[in-house]
């Protein structure tokens, strides 16, 4: 894994920085010992770890548009920080780069039901909007595994999704506005609580930008009434290719369920000795279903869920009669990750995405890639809309296995597109994925995409290194210099 080049320059005038900055965020709002930075090494991909130069840690807007406008006049890096759940490596520090941490940014500022909208602030966590507004039977959609400590900044920034992505849609489907700050210290706003207006999709653009064109500082999200029934349906099958199909038929018949995960046997007795679902412990993979909306028709739907079911060979069906029980079965599914962590010293998570009906071949390939490599892999993914989430379970204290642990990933994330499917889903390219982008897009088409990077940030200073393999100086904006300037990576310190 290779970063950009460290500023011998930028690194000489450290103390400068820090005086700069800490006249502009007092107090506490500057760290700068290394025993205290240590604390933002590395985000949710703790394979890769690197000392910021140093942490600050604004309060308002203003002063996050006069830390951006310091950094752009002084050619200084910026690596904007949420929660530090990203498991692509986001977040993942710079040595000669200021680490913007936006935890402080944690209020709600407006609940509005009329608009059906609330506006936060970018370290509000996922969990906590729906909190704010359940007393009145509303709830917002996306629900990462991670919503109790994600961020709704760092949710923007990835594009996160959620079991009930499904239905509901990823954050890009359930965002109203933003307020943000481009690197030049300009405070911008984009959309508001009204449907979608005219002009460029901007929203879209900023939603999944991964920090790479501005800072947000403000979220509206839309919010939803509860709806009147919930239930799940448990259905256990032989194989892989039984659930696998069950999938394909579901959603071919025409039903949309609010959610649709699957889990292969190891994430099934993992689950299950952790959290005691009521999993059934006999099968080879495990579908959880929820239907929802009126009584009637969620009534219905599993009547016709079961019958397709027991077409494609389920062995048993287990349906949800009251909210503890559907809770409880959810419970096992979003604490699967700690689930796994509790059988293996350490675990690789994948994220990437494939057409539903390619789910069982996938299945199938990604298991011989497990022989192959000799490494033990776990299966929990959104299996409704073809997101993977592959756990490669390994030992970072033996020698090589982290390497081998990253080459196994890396050949899933490649028959992933090989099969018509798409590098990620939710999780984003970071660093993770950002050397496999060759895989999924031409050089010309990587640099068009660096040409709208360069509109928003010229020098290159936001959260450079991330997302793209071979980086390029703008000479004027919205152009890229195509053959000289090209930026050398060096490597970075795993842990």
């Amino acid at each position: 894994m290779r970063m950009p080049e460290p500023d011998a320059g930028v690194i000489s005038r450290r103390s400068e920085i820090i005086a700069a900055l800490g006249a502009i965020v007092a107090g506490e709002g500057v760290i700068f010992d290394d025993d205290e930075l240590g604390a933002y090494e590395c985000d949710g991909l703790t394979a890769y770890r690197q000392l910021p130069l140093l942490v600050v840690l604004p309060e308002t807007t203003e002063q996050v548009s006069r830390i951006l406008d310091f950094c752009h006049l002084n050619g200084v890096k910026v690596v904007p920080r949420g929660a530090g759940t990203s498991l692509s490596g986001g977040a993942l520090p710079l040595a000669d780069a200021v680490t913007l941490g936006l935890s402080k940014f944690n209020r709600i500022i407006e609940v509005d039901f009329g608009n059906r909208a609330v506006v936060a602030q970018p370290g509000v966590t996922n969990l906590a909007i729906t909190a704010a507004v359940a007393d009145k039977g509303f709830y917002y959609a996306p629900d990462p595994s991670s919503q109790i400590a994600c961020s709704i900044g760092g949710n923007v920034a990835e594009n996160a999704g959620g079991v009930h992505c499904l239905k509901y849609g990823l954050t890009t489907n359930n965002l109203l506005g933003l307020e943000m700050v481009l690197i030049n210290g300009e405070v911008i706003r984009l959309g508001g609580k009204h449907l979608d207006g005219g002009g460029y999709d901007l929203l879209g653009l900023i939603t999944g930008s991964e920090g790479l064109l501005a800072v947000i500082t403000e979220v509206t999200v839309r919010i939803l009434k509860e709806p009147q029934t919930a239930r799940a349906v448990l259905l256990g099958f032989s194989s892989n290719q039984a659930a696998g199909d069950c999938v394909a038929a579901v959603i071919g018949s025409g039903i949309i369920p609010a959610a649709m995960e699957m889990m292969d046997k190891p994430a099934i007795h993992a689950a299950e000795d952790f959290i005691h679902a009521g999993y059934p412990l006999d099968v080879e993979a495990l579908l959880i279903v929820e239907l929802d909306g009126p009584e009637a028709e969620v009534t219905y739907l599993i009547e016709r869920i079961e019958a397709i079911a027991g077409d494609v060979g389920a062995l048993g069906v287990r349906v949800s009669w009251d909210e503890n029980e559907r809770q409880k079965f959810w419970a096992g599914r979003k604490a699967a990750f700690p689930a796994i962590g509790r059988i293996t010293p350490d675990y690789y998570c994948m994220d990437g995405t494939i057409p539903r009906h390619r789910l069982p071949e996938v299945l199938n390939r990604t298991a011989e890639m497990s022989d192959r490599y000799g490494l033990r892999l776990a299966n929990v993914f959104h299996a409704g809309d073809g997101n993977l989430h592959p756990l490669i379970l390994y030992d970072a204290n033996v020698p090589g296995e982290l390497e081998k642990a990253e080459d196994f990933g890396a050949d899933i994330l490649r028959l992933c597109v090989e099969v018509g499917g798409v590098l990620t889903g939710e999780h984003g390219v970071g660093v993770e994925k950002r050397d496999l982008m060759g895989e999924m897009f031409s050089e010309d088409d990587m640099k068009q995409q660096q040409r709208v990077k360069c509109a928003f940030d010229p020098d290159g200073l936001l959260n450079p290194g991330k997302v793209y393999p071979t980086l390029h100086r703008c000479v004027e904006l919205g152009r890229l210099h195509v053959s000289r300037g090209q930026l050398r990576f060096p490597d970075i310190p795993r842990f």
